[in-house]
């Protein structure tokens, strides 16, 4: 039997729920702050983190290592995460929780969309089907009437 630790669902749903804690503790750390610097805060404290993480799980390998390629898909994957944070943080201070965490989501969306287009990867009706049910939903939950 599969150890729990190595359940990509177990994971998955880990980050669900901190990325749920995001938004409520970003939403109140960003009130009084503008959110450019509060992005910054949040990366430092982040890039401690991963330091931290590396150095106790003995995961540190030489930089030189890693291919080219790796390096300049790592890099714009860092890029995107950046300016993800930062429109999102935006739009926290700006709206409510929970309504700009839904739109966040639908970021699911858009991978599925892009994991079609640029992976090759092949999703069935079923999934297409839960596709737009995320996106309706997410519309629904940030609509205001």
């Amino acid at each position: 039997m599969k150890s729990i630790l190595t359940s990509w669902p177990l994971w998955a749903l880990l980050s669900a729920c901190f990325a749920a804690l995001t938004a409520i503790f970003a939403k109140v750390g960003v009130e009084n702050v503008n959110s450019d610097f509060a992005t910054f805060i949040r990366t430092i404290v982040i890039l401690m983190a991963a330091a931290i993480m590396v150095s106790i799980s003995g995961s540190w390998q030489e930089p030189s290592s890693v291919s080219s390629r790796s390096w300049l898909f790592l890099v714009l994957s860092g890029l995107a995460t950046g300016a993800s944070w930062i429109c999102y943080f935006r739009a926290l201070k700006l709206g409510d929780a929970a309504r700009v965490a839904p739109i966040d989501k639908l970021s699911v969306v858009f991978v599925s969309v892009f994991a079609v287009l640029c992976l090759g990867e092949r999703l069935t009706l079923s999934n297409w089907l839960g596709v737009i049910m995320i996106a309706g939903g997410a519309v629904l939950v940030a609509y205001r009437a």
